[in-house]
């Protein structure tokens, strides 16, 4: 059982990324403009910027909402610090917050009492795919101009919670949808949408396919190379013609484990809800660091996702006491997920996972 850890696709990828190699168009082209179109019919939305990588979607979305020196962005620590790199950069602090311990998403109310006069934007994140609802905190957020960015990076296929979040995907190698590297952001407005289109090109406002035409250009304000290449683009046009399939044998592994873990001593599973795509399957286990040892010893691909950033020595600065997250992080151990897998699978790693608890209490 070795699926684990690698991109899921289904073969007509490799003819897609030859064909767009063939076409000569290695930025964004024809191919990333395609996609951006499938994925807002998907999505029900009237516009998606494709980006290079949801960390360059959680950038320019916090640039654009004007996050930088002297402002705050509240984050939960327990997320990927992939997440976090973009607020440093922009210059600004993370304020780190604490998050549901059945869950590991934030709530309204933590978010509420976290917010200082700094605070610029709120930085949910899906953790497995579950939808986070901050609605009930969005007109005290718009009142004191706080924006929402949704770190939907392991949710694709979830169900949108409707608000006024700007939220950004990944279709990075192991994602529910994969364009090998990759990444979209959903904006808000159009408004937001030509903003972030200007800042993934360097700051240049006409498209590459207008440039090539003029003797010249505009660079408006700043910007970085964020653009999503064609070659990628492709990928995921074919990726999200068969999503379906996808997000079908995802619940499907992640119900199995759900079943053989129920009434599990000493197991306690990260509940995604009814209303996502899985991204992974994690569980909270007592002796977790003995446990991931016995799994890995015996070829079985557990893993931890992910030890809390408020911890992490980059971010040092903003350290401060969170609990719940502390605790968790010693517990959580994130099972093999993967759509290659069949529920015979997961039911042969809880089995595992049972055994290697039941030595554990001996």
């Amino acid at each position: 059982m070795r699926h684990n850890a690698r991109p899921y696709l289904h073969g007509p990828e490799t003819v897609a990324m030859a064909r767009a190699v063939e076409a000569g168009q290695y930025g964004h082209g024809p191919q990333a403009d395609a996609f951006e179109r499938e994925l807002a019919d998907y999505l029900e939305v009237d516009d998606v910027v494709a980006v290079s990588s949801a960390t360059m979607g959680i950038h320019l979305a916090l640039q654009a909402c004007g996050v930088g020196p002297g402002t705050e962005v509240i984050v939960p620590s327990q997320t990927f610090a992939a997440t976090i790199q973009p607020i440093v950069a922009l210059g600004a602090a993370p304020r780190f917050i604490d998050h549901a311990p059945d869950t590991l998403c934030v709530e309204p109310a933590a978010v509420r009492e976290a917010i200082t006069p700094a605070t610029r934007a709120v930085v949910p994140v899906l953790y497995g795919g579950r939808p986070v609802d901050l609605n009930t905190i969005a007109p005290e957020l718009r009142r004191r101009n706080i924006h929402i960015i949704e770190d939907a990076a392991q949710a694709f296929g979830s169900r949108r919670i409707k608000g006024l979040a700007t939220t950004v995907y990944s279709f990075g190698p192991i994602k529910q949808l994969t364009a090998l590297v990759g990444g979209a952001t959903v904006p808000r407005t159009s408004e937001e949408a030509k903003a972030l289109r200007q800042m993934r090109c360097l700051g240049i406002t006409s498209s590459q396919a207008d440039r090539i035409r003029t003797t010249t250009y505009t660079v408006q304000g700043p910007g970085l190379r964020g653009v999503l290449p064609d070659v990628n683009a492709a990928v995921g046009r074919v990726q999200l013609a068969r999503f379906t399939e996808v997000a079908a044998r995802r619940i499907a592994l992640w119900n199995a484990y759900a079943q053989a873990l129920r009434g599990a001593p000493g197991v306690t599973l990260v509940d995604v809800g009814s209303d996502a795509v899985p991204f992974n399957c994690v569980v909270r286990v007592p002796g977790r660091d003995r446990v991931h040892k016995v799994l890995r010893d015996r070829g079985i691909g557990v893993g931890v996702h992910y030890p809390p950033n408020h911890l992490q020595p980059a971010f040092a600065r903003w350290t401060r006491p969170l609990p719940v997250t502390e605790r968790a992080a010693k517990e959580i151990l994130s099972l093999p997920f993967h759509p290659a897998m069949a529920p015979d699978d997961a039911r042969w790693t809880a089995a595992a996972l049972l055994e290697a608890l039941t030595n554990e209490v001996l």
